[in-house]
Parts: structure tokens; C-alpha cells; sequence
């Protein structure tokens, strides 16, 4: 592993700490909200120099703890008090602009990429290169580096964590049958004839929620297109109304006959249920999927592989790693307190902790011991630092308005309509216009 400057991430991690070994209940994990208050918390403390404000985006009982655990730490060491206010993560996100406008909380879990930027380039959010410049000179990736700074060269987030997204599968299933993982799109689609002759649904899909149908195109557009074609297109730079986009969809269509019929009508859990029960071989997902598989046997027996190569002359290293982490409001009611947790959460003793409870994330801290990995981990985490490009999610790596109002319902009708591509790629680039401009 590579090894920063001495002193740049605070102390080691405890010694024998393992993932998914800290569970210790949910004391102290805050309340959890369901709309983030446009008021925000603890607005009547302002310049308390003892206490500092956490919104967390976390909300499932793993996560809540691991924050837990980890802001414990902080107040332990500092002797500040950390107020914590969760947040269901879907609520908050469809929320935060105007909550960010109102009078937030001083330090804010959130996203990496396109959504931090879209926040800094408005002044919603605070600069926190200082931060990086005093505990992370060279402890994460470039590539982290760069999707945690905005147009200006500054940094306004700090990661902690990342849940990757691949092609999941129980291992026994592929022993069972003999099945060997795929490298290319022949291969990939000669296994999914097999599984269905083998009595399985070849890929798991539920997008009842909509967002899920993003991770499938996505992946086709990274592998058909590239990672700069992909990320130039959601960022505005391209036509939606274009061959290569149109090309997406067609291949799309060509492997909806391998996927679990009527997606639209299945959530996503109910989709990981089906890999969970045998009834699915495979199923594209995040590392979020971990949250359905029982610990023990059926954890373990869970395993991976990266969305197979489509065109030799693009290959298969572009990674989607939704990397999250936490950012300073725009203006902190305890600038100097916030700046001291935000710095401590990205630290490698903070990164260890939380990821040794929260199964679905692993760190992003280039010094991170990964000797107590699980197999599936190990695996996950080499697909990340040998990624020849990282990108988050659709989601996230374009404007939040164009992924909900526009990309959504367009998946959605594409699921229906699958043959009517060129009316539906056509009337994205309207919609497209009408909000990017150009």
C-alpha cells in the first residue's frame, strides 16, 4: 500500500480491528428525521465553541452506528460535543438544495463528484483545501482527490468511504454449474443462455424506484463509449439524441430477454432477494447488496466480478465507486470545530472504524489495512485501485434535476418501450436542452 507523509491521517486504527466485528448497538446514534429542516439543528447554539452539528445521510441501523462509533472517537479525543441529526438518505436528497439554503447543520454527509461541484460552484457549500493540505497530502488516490475538487482547484469534501458497484453472484451457484466469469459480452450473454436453461433468472433486476435502471446504462455507455464519453454526456457536453447514446439503448434492449420480467413492477431488494434465495444467477448492483445477505454462510458465499468488456478497444477497467464522504455548510455555526471533524472523518484510524461496520463501504484511505478483508472486499477494493477511471452513478455524476425529472422516467418508459429508441432518445436531448442550456 502506499504510505503518506508521517502524521498526515492521525493515529492506526486499533489493533485486530476487522470489518463487520464493532456492532454494538445504536446509543448515541442520534435521531433519525425524515425531512432535513430548511431551519436546520442547533441553530441556537451558534458559536457554541464546544459543540459541533453533524447531518448524516446514513441511515440504516449499520450505518448509524458506524457513525456512531466513529464521532464517539472524535469526542473522545477533542472533547467536543457532536450533535448528530440522520436523515433518510432519499428524503435528504431530494431536499438538500433548499436545506442548504436555509441554515444547515455545520458539517453534511453527501456525495463526491458532480454533486459536490454543483453545490460549491453556488456557494452552498464551504472550501475545505486547508483540511486536505494539514491531513491528506497523499493519502487518497488522485482520482478521489479529483472528484472531491470543484472547477476552482480547491477541495470542498472529504471522503470516507466508497460502495462499488459489479456483477454479484453466489459463488456456490457457479460451482454448482460449472460456470466460469465472464470477460466478455459473448461470454457474458452465452452464461445468462445457460442459466435460464439451468432453471435461473439469468440477472436479478428490480427498478420500481427508478433509480436502479441508471447503473445498467451507465455500465453499457462506460464500456460501449468510454469513461470521458460517459462523463461528457452527463455532464451536458453531448448530444442524448446521438449514435453513440442510441447505441446504449439498442444493446440494452439485446439483453433484456436475460434479465428478470417486468423489472418495473420489482424493487431492488426484491431483485437481491431472488440472488440471495438462488433464484437469480447475477445481478448488477452496489456493494449495498451486502445489506440483504445473512451474515455467516450466506455472506461469505457472495462474490463478484466487474461488468464485462464490450469493446476490446475500450476495455473494462472504468469502475463505478460512488465515493461518499462529508462536506462544511457554507457557513458553520462552529467553523473551527467543523473543520476538526470533517478532518477526522476522512482520517485512516476514522475510515477503519467506520468501514469495519458498515459492510457495504470500504475505505478510501490509500493506507487502510485490508489484511482482516473478507474475500468479496479484497476483491472489491483491488477493482478500485486498479481502475483505469472511477465514476460515481448516474446520480451523481450529473445535475440532480436532469437525473430525477429527465433520466428517470426515461428509463422507465425505455423499459416499456424498448423498440422506440430514437423518440426516446430525441426527447431526452429536449429535455436536456431545456435545463443544461445548448
Amino acid at each position: 500500500m502506499h504510505h503518506g507523509p508521517p502524521g498526515s491521517s492521525g493515529p492506526p486504527g486499533p489493533p485486530g480491528l476487522r470489518r463487520r466485528t464493532l456492532l454494538r448497538g445504536l446509543a448515541g446514534a442520534g435521531t433519525l428525521l425524515a425531512l432535513p429542516s430548511l431551519a436546520g439543528c442547533g441553530a441556537g447554539r451558534r458559536g457554541d465553541p464546544n459543540l459541533v452539528t453533524l447531518a448524516s445521510n446514513r441511515a440504516n441501523p449499520a450505518q448509524r452506528e458506524a457513525v456512531a462509533e466513529s464521532v464517539g472517537l472524535f469526542e473522545a479525543d477533542s472533547g467536543l460535543t457532536v450533535e448528530v441529526n440522520t436523515f433518510q438518505s432519499t428524503a435528504f436528497q431530494e431536499s438538500v438544495n433548499n436545506y442548504l439554503q436555509g441554515t444547515p447543520d455545520d458539517v453534511i454527509g453527501w456525495f463526491a463528484g458532480y454533486r459536490t461541484r454543483f453545490f460549491a460552484e453556488r456557494g452552498l457549500i464551504s472550501d475545505v483545501s486547508e483540511v486536505w493540505d494539514r491531513h491528506f497530502g497523499d493519502v487518497f488516490t488522485d482520482q478521489v482527490r479529483g472528484l472531491c475538487t470543484a472547477d476552482d482547484g480547491k477541495q470542498y469534501i472529504v471522503p470516507d468511504s466508497t460502495a462499488p458497484w459489479a456483477v454479484f453472484h453466489r459463488r456456490s451457484v457457479f460451482e454448482e454449474h460449472g460456470y466460469e466469469v465472464p470477460a466478455t459480452r459473448a461470454e457474458f450473454e452465452e452464461l445468462c443462455v445457460r442459466m435460464r436453461a439451468d432453471g435461473l433468472e439469468p440477472l436479478a433486476s428490480g427498478i420500481r424506484e427508478g433509480w436502479p435502471a441508471m447503473g445498467m446504462f451507465d455500465h453499457l455507455n462506460l464500456r460501449l463509449n468510454g469513461p470521458e464519453f460517459h462523463l461528457e454526456l452527463l455532464n451536458g457536453d453531448h448530444s442524448w439524441d446521438s449514435a453513440e447514446v442510441r447505441s446504449v439503448f439498442g444493446t440494452w434492449a439485446e439483453l433484456l430477454p436475460h434479465h428478470q420480467p417486468d423489472p418495473l413492477g420489482r424493487g431492488i431488494n426484491e431483485a437481491q432477494t431472488a440472488l440471495v434465495r438462488r433464484e437469480a444467477g447475477m445481478m448488477l448492483c452496489g456493494m449495498f447488496i451486502t445489506h440483504v445477505f445473512p451474515e455467516g454462510e450466506d455472506l461469505d458465499d457472495l462474490d463478484c466480478f466487474a461488468f464485462p468488456e464490450f469493446d476490446p478497444a475500450i476495455g473494462a477497467d472504468a469502475v463505478e465507486a460512488p465515493i461518499d464522504g462529508f462536506m462544511l455548510s457554507g457557513d458553520p455555526r462552529n467553523p473551527d470545530g467543523a473543520r476538526e471533524l470533517v478532518g477526522h472523518l476522512g482520517t485512516l484510524r476514522a475510515q477503519e472504524i467506520y468501514t469495519a461496520i458498515d459492510p457495504q463501504a470500504l475505505p478510501t484511505h490509500l493506507d487502510a489495512d485490508t489484511s482482516g478483508f473478507s474475500a468479496l472486499d479484497a476483491k472489491v477494493n483491488d477493482m478500485v485501485a486498479n481502475a483505469g477511471a472511477l465514476t460515481q452513478y448516474m446520480d451523481r455524476d450529473t445535475r440532480p434535476d436532469f437525473a430525477s425529472v429527465v433520466m428517470i422516467p426515461a428509463l422507465q418508459r425505455f423499459l416499456e418501450q424498448p423498440d422506440d429508441i430514437a423518440d426516446l432518445t430525441a426527447s431526452i436531448q429536449r429535455q436536456k436542452v431545456s435545463i443544461f442550456g445548448g
